[in-house]
């Protein structure tokens, strides 16, 4: 049986690329975690798929795969219609592991896609997308003193279209807001397991990975300034922690420089699959009856079955050839000679469980410097939005402190995995 008397601490760095951390632990921009690296395990490991984070992090906290816990992404079509929808942490099938009873009393802050906060035995702070401070926090109480503290549950990213000077001040008061509360929390709540998750990392990322691979940039040592103000707090977090604690460090998803956005909706209206009944189209209520094939973001593709869509117009027998026709012109497509497309998965073969009928049939992976939209308005097929870094599958990092590590982290690990690392280091078992 785990030992709910041995505490876990779970910090989590949202879209922290394996390769970028391992650098700048070996740089000195974060000795802390190089520490930890060097006493520990730190390794790549797998995103889900699609990796976004609404999925991945849904995976990370049930420890199954999204057949199971049902979040396929940030939106979803509502069965039987074309009606948009955002599933949140009520959406959620699987349980998360604060709630099996085997992790004791947790403190939970800034975990993507747990809003609204559910009671649990302890505390929950949801991360984004929340709505509004109260309905992301249980128990209430707490919601006055995170208001004081100027708390606030994300980065205004639009600031970053307007002044990026703007933005990192935003980011740099969202960040010190979430140290107060996880400060706070530590030293005031009776917990076994706390998990934290930074996501202005994310945000960083998006806006200025090419400040990170060009230290010439203006804002490259701000970049450094920010992941090494978070080191700061991995190492205050090391000296709180008492003899036979257990230290996880992950993140979600890894990221990398994008060149250009390609629209998959635009390609597969260009391709005859997508007929919309009006252009720019508003909704997906727009979806013509002659329509094979839709995405939604950023890269899901919906075959238009016919008795499972209101205008759905393929037959269950013809599914396979609508999959094959564009499977076949995604891997031939090339924009400015190059593919655009590295892997195509169809649902059966990366999904399982009791929700894979609501899963996307084919899911698609861009190439390197690609990402993949689904918005309806696009009016070309590659464009360049005002992200100069996109999410990647391949390169999340798993970081596991001291010698436990060793025996814990199973091979070639994979976001699902994480549950079963924590269950491990409560009870000190290693892999099989």
């Amino acid at each position: 049986m785990p030992d709910t008397n041995k505490r876990v601490i779970i910090i989590g760095l949202d879209g922290m690329p394996y390769r970028l951390i391992r650098h700048l632990a070996a740089e000195g921009v974060m000795p802390n975690t190089g520490m930890l690296a060097r006493d520990g395990v730190l390794t790549q490991m797998a995103s889900s798929i699609p990796a976004i984070s609404s999925v991945a992090w849904s995976s990370v906290i049930t420890g199954v795969n999204p057949g199971e816990h049902g979040i396929f992404g940030f939106t979803d079509v509502a069965s039987g219609t074309y009606r948009m929808t955002f599933p949140n942490f009520q959406n959620l099938k699987a349980p998360p592991f604060w709630k099996t009873g085997a992790n004791g009393r947790s403190v939970i802050i800034n975990v993507p896609s747990t809003f609204p906060a559910a009671e649990l035995d302890g505390v929950l702070i949801a991360g984004f997308v929340a709505l509004d401070l109260r309905r992301s926090t249980y128990p209430s109480w707490l919601v006055p003193k995170l208001a004081d503290m100027g708390y606030q549950v994300d980065v205004d990213s639009g600031k970053a279209g307007r002044s990026l000077d703007l933005f990192l001040k935003d980011l740099d008061r969202t960040l010190e807001a979430r140290i107060r509360a996880y400060r706070y929390l530590w030293a005031e709540e009776d917990w076994q397991t706390f998990m934290l998750v930074f996501t202005g990392t994310d945000r960083l990322a998006h806006f200025l990975w090419d400040a990170y691979e060009d230290a010439s940039h203006k804002y490259h040592e701000a970049f450094l300034e920010h992941l090494n103000r978070i080191d700061q707090v991995v190492g205050e977090t090391v000296a709180r922690m008492n003899d036979g604690d257990a230290l996880i460090m992950l993140s979600d998803h890894g990221f990398d420089s994008v060149d250009l956005e390609m629209h998959v909706n635009y390609f597969l209206a260009q391709e005859g699959f997508l007929k919309l009944r009006r252009t720019p189209a508003q909704s997906l209520a727009d979806i013509d009856q002659e329509t094979k094939a839709f995405a939604l973001d950023p890269a899901r593709i919906y075959v238009n079955l016919a008795g499972k869509y209101p205008r759905g117009s393929v037959p269950v027998e013809e599914r396979e050839v609508v999959l094959g026709e564009v499977t076949g012109r995604l891997r031939s497509l090339q924009v400015e000679g190059r593919a655009v497309v590295a892997a195509i998965h169809r649902k059966e073969d990366i999904y399982h469980g009791p929700f894979l009928e609501q899963a996307p049939d084919l899911v698609v992976e861009p190439a390197k410097g690609i990402d993949l939209k689904a918005g309806l308005t696009a009016s070309a097929l590659t464009g360049k939005g005002p992200f100069t870094g996109k999410h990647t599958r391949e390169d999340a990092f798993l970081l596991v402190a001291g010698p436990a590590g060793r025996t814990a982290v199973p091979a070639n690990p994979c976001v699902s995995d994480v549950v079963g690392i924590l269950d491990r280091l409560r009870d000190g078992h290693s892999v099989r």
